[in-house]
């Protein structure tokens, strides 16, 4: 489920809900009505991944030129 795959990242990036929301979904309530039950429509969920993927690889980039 995308929730989870969220709430990981949002653990290991010590990232606010809102902040999440605003920068993947343009939404700062996102998580929140995900949380609640909310579904999102298919391209959504492929913007959302396509951005937790891209932080990633943005992260682990800052990580190894440490």
């Amino acid at each position: 489920m995308l929730i989870r795959e969220i709430e990981k990242f949002l653990r290991r990036y010590d990232m606010p809900v809102t902040k999440f929301g605003r920068l993947a979904a343009h939404d700062p309530r996102f998580v929140l009505d995900l949380r609640m039950g909310r579904i999102p429509r298919e391209n959504t969920r492929k913007k959302v991944e396509h951005f937790m993927n891209k932080y990633a690889e943005t992260e682990a980039g800052k990580e190894c030129a440490q």
